[in-house]
């Protein structure tokens, strides 16, 4: 079966159909860079990852128009932005109102530096003026793309050599700016207020298509894109829905000057630019991809500006959206604790392969629930995955290409992206394979090109007479002594003695698993 995926605009899951299927164009929404990333926002970026990969897999077939079928490997051209002008925090208000957020970063910026200096530590950001907003965006751009390399992202990891795959807002605005003069020549957009000093406005009953994506339907729509509109922004309106394309406001942090005054531009914008420039020369795309949040106003925007700056009816050719991450069942939050960047857990020693792993491990339709046990989970599969990887590698036997295997996992991935069946049926596989040839190893390589865990940064590991301690644990000598103790009254067959061993390990945060050679692994539990 080819690759099938759910379509946002069409509510169901379609045929994913690019218009070369040798050369698949992708754009994805990336990060606002007033902060480092979240969890939540990696797993919407992971997401798009994992649909990169398995789209430029061999094992991935998709069809073109007549219903032809094409087996890769193919190229797939993957953009993310990185938005780094400093909107407001109510962006589509039109009267100066709400906190720029470049500026709250800054505030932040001021305040960890303070406290740095107040413990005497030495951070990065104590060389980036918290007073200057181009500063304190590339500083946090910088941070999340070191983030997304150590987590495989391989847009960020292709971006060392061609900078134009991973964009920066403020390096567009000039498209932006002529994009807007397009739509107000072709009757889409609209000029309101002083001469020098102007809030162009996209007209969202100039386009009937307007809320198809999302399903609001125009009058309906009370409030503007966003839902936080003053009166006075919302009687300059033509009609209550219409959204902001550029913002007239001299005293913004981050302005450029334009037709309109000086100012900056609108959110929705940005992308729309961004793609058009790198990948939609043609005036379309075949994938666009983003959170559940991006939906409504983002993408329903976007999508509405973009047809109507080139006259296309068709902007992307298909639209795929992630669900929310809970942690622990619940949203994130800092006063609860529970809420961490890619940054904190590296922090801690978690490895990026099982935070990617735990992140993506989810479908993306289904709202996925972050646990520490579950990332536990993820680092032990990893570490399985590698010791079948290396075991194979090692063997003299050449072996044959499991299809079966190879199938199950493709049939997986062509439902929609059904990563826990392909997960499945590696795993499957990997159990009834207990000597792997190379030609295992080979085939556990090719699906961890999509999974793209097995081949990052490991944490440290150190084998003893004993065993194997993995996930960063050194071989305490206390775990030795029971593992010792273990090991002699399994010999003398008191499994009571064995099994109060085991506890013990257990009770001192430590799990063990028993594997070929007589070792035993120790990993964190």
């Amino acid at each position: 079966m080819p690759l099938h995926l759910y379509d946002t605009l069409r509510r169901h899951a379609v045929p994913f159909v690019p218009a070369d299927p040798a050369r698949v164009t992708f754009y994805s929404c990336g990060p606002t860079v007033y902060d480092d990333a979240h969890i939540g926002n990696f797993r919407s970026f992971l997401f798009s990852d994992l649909l990169r990969r398995y789209i430029e897999s061999p094992l991935c077939t998709v069809v073109d128009a007549d219903g032809t079928e094409h087996t890769g490997p193919r190229e797939v051209v993957h953009v993310m932005n990185i938005t780094d002008v400093g909107h407001m925090t109510e962006d589509d208000r039109a009267d100066g109102g709400g906190d720029d957020k470049m500026a709250l970063a800054g505030e932040r910026l001021a305040r960890a530096q303070l406290e740095s200096k107040k413990s005497g530590s030495a951070h990065a950001d104590t060389a980036v003026d918290p007073n200057d907003p181009f500063a304190i965006a590339s500083f946090y751009a910088d941070r999340f793309v070191e983030d997304a390399k150590r987590l495989g992202l391989k847009v960020a990891i292709e971006s060392e050599a061609d900078a134009t795959l991973m964009p920066r807002a403020t390096d567009h605005v000039r498209s932006m700016i002529r994009m807007v003069e397009k739509l107000i020549e072709r009757g889409h957009a609209y000029a309101v207020g002083e001469p020098s000093a102007q809030a162009v406005y996209f007209a969202v009953e100039s386009w009937p298509a307007y809320g198809e994506l999302s399903g609001n339907r125009i009058e309906a729509l009370s409030t503007g894109a966003g839902g936080r509109i003053s009166s006075a922004t919302q009687s300059e309106k033509r009609h209550p829905a219409d959204f902001l394309l550029w913002k007239s406001d001299a005293s913004h942090l981050m302005k450029w000057e334009s037709p309109w005054g000086v100012g900056y531009p609108g959110w929705h914008i940005e992308c729309s630019a961004m793609s058009l420039d790198r990948i939609g020369a043609g005036g379309m795309i075949d994938l666009h991809s983003g959170g559940e949040d991006n939906i409504f106003p983002h993408h329903e925007c976007e999508r509405a500006q973009s047809c109507c700056a080139t006259g296309h009816d068709t902007f992307a050719r298909h639209w795929v959206h992630a669900r929310f991450l809970m942690v622990e069942g619940q949203k994130m939050s800092k006063s609860r604790g529970t809420f961490f960047t890619a940054r904190d857990l590296f922090a801690e020693g978690i490895e990026p392969a099982a935070l990617r792993l735990e992140l993506i491990r989810t479908h993306y339709r289904a709202q996925s629930d972050f646990s520490r046990q579950g990332l536990k989970d993820s680092q032990r599969m990893v570490e399985r995955w590698r010791r079948f990887i290396s075991a194979g590698e090692k063997s003299a036997t050449p072996g044959e290409r499991d299809t079966t295997a190879a199938e199950a996992f493709a049939a997986s991935m062509d439902d929609d992206l059904n990563i826990a069946g392909a997960i499945g049926a590696i795993n499957s596989w990997v159990g009834r394979t207990p000597e792997p040839t190379k030609a295992d190893a080979a085939l556990m390589r090719s699906f961890d090109d999509v999974l793209g865990v097995a081949g990052l940064e490991g944490l440290a590991s150190a084998e003893t007479s004993i065993g194997v301690f993995l996930g960063g644990l050194a071989p305490d000598q206390s775990v030795i002594d029971r593992l010792e103790a273990r090991a002699a009254a399994k010999m003398a067959k008191d499994f009571a003695a064995a099994d109060a061993s085991r506890d013990e390990l257990s009770a001192m945060g430590v799990a063990i698993k028993d594997v070929a050679g007589g070792k035993v692994e120790v990993s964190p539990a």
